[in-house]
C-alpha cells in the first residue's frame, strides 16, 4: 500500500522510496529530509512504484533491490520502466541493497543506474552521491537542452564532439548520440560511433548498438551473428536476447525467436514486457498452454501499466478460446469493460475488445452474431486504419470459424486479400500465416500470397531493365491499386527515382503513388510483437522533463567508468563496472 508524507515546505523535491521494510523507509525518508527533499512518496510494493512512475516525474528514485513477495526485485522494475521509456533524463534513480556481492554489484552497475548504495550508508555518503548524480546530469543540460527543443541534430553533434574529445562522462555523450543518430534515420553514423566506443572501451551496450543498427538498416542475419558473439561472451545479458528475438522474428525463424525469448524471461522472471514477447510468440507458434500460462501471468503483474499492450490480452482471450475456457474467456471480457472506460477514444482498444467479444459469442453458440461481427471486420480490411495488427487477429477469428464448422464462403477471399496487402517480407508472412495456424489452409494461402507479390515485383524490375521504367511503375501501381500492398507501392516509388530524368511525364506518376500511399496506410517495415514499435532494449531513451509529464517516459543514462570524469570523483564499486544497455 503506498504512502504519502507531504511537508507544508516549498518549493518542492520530489522522491520516491521504494522498501517493503517499514524501518528502513522510514531511516532514507528522515536522511532526505536532512539532504532537503521537500516531499517524499513511500511504496511498500513493486507494483505500487510502478503504478506511481508512470504517472509522476520524481527527482529522486531510491528502491530496494531485493522484495520477498513474489519474487519481485527492483532490477526487474527498473529493466520495465527503463525498456517502456518511463523515466525522464531529469530522475535520479538508485538501487539500495544490503547485498554486497560482486555479481548484484554488477547487475546494478550495468543497468544505467545513476548510483548504487550498499546498506548501511551514512547520510553524508548518500548526499555525496545524490549530488554526483545530479553534477553528471548538469553537465550533460546542453545536450538534454537541445533534446528538449527537439533540436536532435544539434543534440546529436554535441554528443559527438563531447565522445572526440573526451569530456567528462563522454561515454554517457556517445550513447545519447547514437541513438539520436539512430532516430534521425543516419545509420551508418550510429553504427560507425558505436564501433568507436567498442575501440575505445569494450563496453556490452555498444556492441548491442551495432547490432541494433544492423537490424535498422535491414542486415538482421549480420544483427543474429554480432549478438551471438555478444551472447557468448555474456550469457546472463537479458537485453541481448531482446534484440536477438527481434532479429529473428523479422527473418521469419520464429522457432528460434520462441527459445531466446524464454531465454530472456528465464533471466527476468516477472518482467511484463519480456512475458508478453514470450506469451505472443508461444500463440503464434501453436502453444497455447505455454501462451495462456504466461500470458495470463503478464495480465496479473501489469494489466493496469502502460508497460501492457492490449494484444496481449486479445492473444489471451484466444488462448482460452482453444482450452473451452468460458470463466476465462469472462475475465478478459470484463477487463475490456475496464480498459476501455480509461480509452474511450482508442480505435485501437475497441477493434481488440470487439474480437473479444466475437470470441465470446462464438463460444457461447451465438453464431450469427459472431458472423455478422466478422463480417463487420472484414469491410474494413481495404480501409487506410485497417494496421497489420488487426489482420492478424481477423485471420484468427477466420482460422477459429473455420475449424469451429462455420461456413462462411468469403472467408477464403478474405484471408487472401489480408495476405495480398500484407505479405511484404518473410517475417511479415510467417506471422500473418501463424496467426491463421489453426486452420492450415489460411496460412498456406498467405504464403503464396508473398510469392506473387514477389513475382510481381520481379516482373516489373525486369520491365524497367529492359528500358521500360514508365511501364514498370504502371504495372506496380496497377497491382499495388488491387492489393493495397506497401511493397509495391515503395518500389514503384524506388524506379520513378532512380529513373525521373528518362521519364517524359513523371509528375503524374508521383501524385499517383502520393494517393496510393494514403490508402494504403500504415505497414510496419519488419516483423513485430504488438504495437510498442520495438522499444529499442539497448537503447537510450531520450526524453525531456516535459515529455514525461505528457507521454511514455524515457531513461537516462548509468554512471560511467571515472576516467571519464575529473580526478575529484570518489573510487565506487559501481565506477568500476561496464555498463549494460537501456531498454
Amino acid at each position: 500500500m503506498a504512502t504519502e508524507t507531504v511537508p507544508s515546505a516549498a518549493p518542492a523535491v520530489l522522491a520516491l522510496i521504494v522498501d517493503s521494510n517499514a524501518t528502513s523507509r522510514s531511516i532514507l525518508v528522515g536522511q532526505l529530509r536532512e539532504y532537503g527533499v521537500t516531499r517524499i512518496v513511500q511504496c511498500s510494493r513493486v507494483q505500487d512504484a510502478r503504478n506511481r512512475l508512470e504517472h509522476t516525474v520524481f527527482d529522486y528514485v531510491l528502491c530496494e533491490q531485493y522484495f520477498g513477495e513474489g519474487g519481485y526485485s527492483g532490477q526487474t522494475l527498473l529493466d520495465d520502466l527503463r525498456r517502456a521509456q518511463l523515466l525522464p533524463f531529469s530522475t535520479v534513480f538508485f538501487m539500495v541493497t544490503s547485498e554486497a556481492s560482486y555479481a548484484a554489484v554488477a547487475e546494478a552497475a550495468e543497468s544505467a543506474l545513476d548510483g548504487y548504495l550498499l546498506k548501511p550508508f551514512t547520510p553524508s555518503a548518500l548526499f555525496e552521491r545524490l549530488s554526483l548524480a545530479r553534477l553528471r546530469k548538469i553537465h550533460l543540460r546542453p545536450i538534454f537542452d537541445a533534446i528538449e527543443a527537439e533540436d536532435f541534430e544539434r543534440a546529436a553533434r554535441l554528443c559527438v564532439a563531447r565522445f572526440e574529445s573526451r569530456q567528462p562522462y563522454w561515454l554517457y555523450a556517445a550513447r545519447i548520440g547514437s541513438e539520436l543518430l539512430l532516430r534521425l534515420g543516419r545509420h551508418d553514423e550510429a553504427r560507425t560511433l558505436f564501433e568507436a566506443v567498442i575501440a575505445a572501451r569494450a563496453l556490452p551496450w555498444a556492441k548491442l548498438g551495432v547490432a541494433r543498427a544492423q537490424i535498422e538498416s535491414g542486415q538482421a542475419a549480420r544483427a543474429v551473428t554480432t549478438l551471438q558473439e555478444l551472447i557468448g561472451e555474456d550469457a546472463s545479458f537479458a537485453d541481448a536476447y531482446d534484440v536477438l528475438g527481434r532479429a529473428q522474428v523479422e527473418l521469419g525463424n520464429f522457432s528460434q525467436a520462441i527459445e531466446t525469448y524464454r531465454t530472456a524471461s528465464g533471466l527476468t522472471p516477472d518482467s511484463v514486457v519480456r512475458l508478453q514477447k514470450l506469451g505472443m510468440m508461444s500463440y503464434y507458434m501453436g502453444d497455447r498452454e505455454t501462451a495462456t500460462k504466461v500470458l495470463a501471468r503478464a495480465a496479473i503483474l501489469g494489466i493496469d501499466s502502460k508497460l501492457f499492450d492490449f494484444q496481449s490480452l486479445v492473444l489471451l482471450t484466444f488462448s482460452y478460446f482453444a482450452e473451452s475456457d468460458r470463466k476465462g474467456i469472462e475475465r478478459c471480457m470484463a477487463d475490456f469493460g475496464r480498459i476501455l472506460e480509461r480509452h474511450q477514444g482508442s480505435a485501437r482498444v475497441q477493434r481488440f475488445a470487439e474480437v473479444a467479444r466475437t470470441l465470446q459469442l462464438i463460444q457461447q453458440r451465438q453464431f450469427s452474431q459472431a458472423v455478422e461481427s466478422v463480417r463487420s471486420m472484414a469491410r474494413e480490411i481495404t480501409s487506410s486504419s485497417f494496421d497489420f495488427e488487426a489482420a492478424c487477429n481477423l485471420g484468427s477469428l477466420l482460422a477459429v470459424l473455420a475449424v469451429t464448422s462455420i461456413d462462411l464462403s468469403d472467408s477464403e477471399g478474405w484471408v487472401r486479400a489480408l495476405g495480398m496487402r500484407y505479405a511484404n517480407t518473410r517475417g511479415l508472412t510467417e506471422l500473418l500465416a501463424n496467426a491463421c495456424n489453426l486452420h492450415t489452409p489460411y496460412g498456406d494461402l498467405v504464403r503464396e500470397c508473398l510469392l506473387h507479390i514477389n513475382k510481381t515485383a520481379e516482373a516489373a524490375m525486369a520491365q524497367s531493365l529492359h528500358g521500360d521504367p514508365t511501364g514498370a511503375v504502371h504495372h506496380l501501381l496497377a497491382q499495388a491499386e488491387k492489393t493495397l500492398n506497401s511493397k509495391l507501392v515503395d518500389m514503384s516509388q524506388q524506379v520513378l527515382l532512380r529513373h525521373r530524368a528518362r521519364m517524359a511525364s513523371p509528375e503524374p506518376l508521383q501524385e499517383a503513388i502520393d494517393a496510393l500511399r494514403a490508402r494504403v496506410g500504415s505497414t510496419p517495415v519488419r516483423a513485430i510483437l504488438g504495437q510498442d514499435s520495438e522499444r529499442r532494449p539497448g537503447g537510450v531513451v531520450i526524453r525531456s522533463r516535459n515529455a514525461a509529464e505528457t507521454g511514455p517516459a524515457t531513461r537516462a543514462l548509468s554512471d560511467d567508468d571515472p576516467s571519464e570524469t575529473d580526478s575529484s570523483e570518489p573510487d565506487d564499486p559501481l565506477d568500476r563496472l561496464r555498463l549494460r544497455p537501456l531498454g
